[in-house]
């Protein structure tokens, strides 16, 4: 760095030199080179070195980020990297109102979908298995056409990370990795040293071309034997600040990428007061993202919820009541920061295992179920969604044609 500021020096004063030329009398070439070379080691004026000309002001990214009303699905690495239901996909977009995809960065088992650049990523092996090896050309086909791309980062349920790193895991009061029925492992949202593996992940993906980074998992743990948990000394406070900490840091962090920030939440935080003890409470959560994501899916209300004796064969009364609670919370809430805007995740899957519950009433979804859910969420107020389906076999018929 020294050297470079002297070679500045000598350039400047030998440009006072040419400056101070008379008519045509201009220095030969070689002179100018032994110039720059025999003042190298002139001390520059500590008023240049000081005054910072090299540095631009920063962009203000958010003046160039595109807002459009999302509609969308979602998609697996493994879909990505199978280029024929990749393309079936795409055009599937072009036929239809669709013109957004949220694709799988860091999926449901702490896997990444392509070769990473990440010391950890590499550390913890996660991209070990590339989903997708022409990920830049899948990319750049959604540039092309125009579709929105949101990265998915599954945050802190991770059971490549959680397991490699027990430092950094859920742990029970015995010093073991915590593990949930499923067999997963957590990273620890209260440790926030754990915040840096998935935010590294997110800045990648921004540098790779995706316009949004949706967080999802981003709670604390659910399911399994929660009594046995030990957060250690770092629990020192509420758990929904703790999540509203974390967001409000990873969105400080890809602030710089031009990129909008999102997150999933639980159907229920629509509508419940409290945060469940996961960590999402609605007006906690309202002022640390752009966009809030409930996952309204109607075959995960029990039955009763919202006076609905069976919630999944009533798609429109679920959504309706749901984002419609949701987006009065939101607009009711004082504050001068900006407040996220709703955007649900709708159901676009058929639910068996409610045949048992529900009998004659058990309903398998297709079209009319999925303009049910699009048309509660317009009745709301609102005008964006995205369909979950885990296979990515989605119902054209519940779509408005292009």
């Amino acid at each position: 760095m020294k050297k470079n500021i002297k070679v500045l020096g000598a350039l400047l004063l030998t440009a006072a030199l040419l400056a101070g030329c008379k008519g045509n009398e201009i220095p030969k070439e070689d002179e100018i080179s032994k110039e720059v070379e025999a003042r190298e080691d002139v001390e520059v004026p500590t008023i240049i070195t000081e005054l910072d000309y090299l540095k631009q002001p920063s962009t203000n990214w958010a003046a160039y980020r595109k807002t459009i009303p999302v509609k969308g699905i979602y998609m697996t690495g493994n879909t990505l990297g199978y280029k024929s239901r990749f393309y079936d996909l795409i055009d599937l977009i072009d036929r239809t109102e669709l013109n957004a995809v949220v694709i799988d960065v860091k999926d449901d088992y702490g896997t990444l979908t392509y070769e990473s650049n990440i010391p950890m990523v590499k550390e913890l092996e996660a991209d070990k298995v590339v989903k997708d090896k022409d990920f830049v050309q899948s990319m750049n086909l959604l540039a092309e056409k125009d579709i929105y791309p949101i990265a998915r980062i599954v945050t802190f349920k991770d059971r490549t990370a959680a397991s490699k790193r027990p430092d950094l895991a859920v742990k029970t009061k015995d010093g073991k990795i915590w593990r949930d029925n499923k067999g997963d492992a957590w990273l620890n949202p209260y440790n926030r040293e754990s915040w840096e593996y998935p935010i590294q992940i997110a800045e990648e993906a921004a540098l790779m071309g995706f316009k949004e980074i949706q967080f999802d998992y981003v709670r604390f743990p659910t399911d399994g034997k929660r009594d046995l948990i030990d957060y250690g000394d770092s629990a020192n406070e509420p758990m929904r600040d703790a999540i509203a900490e974390f967001l409000r840091y990873a969105r400080e962090r890809l602030a710089p990428y031009g990129v909008y920030v999102s997150a999933d939440i639980f159907g229920l935080v629509t509508t419940v007061e409290d945060d469940m003890r996961l960590g999402q409470h609605l007006e906690t959560l309202a002022t640390t993202v752009d966009f809030l994501c409930p996952m309204v899916y109607p075959s995960h209300y029990a039955l009763g919820s919202y006076g609905v004796k069976y919630p999944d064969a009533d798609p429109y009364t679920i959504v309706k009541t749901s984002m419609s609670v949701a987006k009065e919370r939101i607009d009711n809430l004082e504050t001068p920061e900006k407040k996220a805007v709703l955007r649900p995740w709708l159901q676009d899957f058929s639910a068996p295992w409610l045949k048992k519950d529900y009998g004659p009433y058990y309903t398998p979804y297709g079209p009319e179920q999925i303009k049910a859910q699009k048309q509660a969420t317009y009745d709301s107020g609102l005008d964006q969604w995205i369909l979950w389906n885990a296979g990515n076999k989605y119902t054209e018929g519940g779509l408005e044609k292009q």
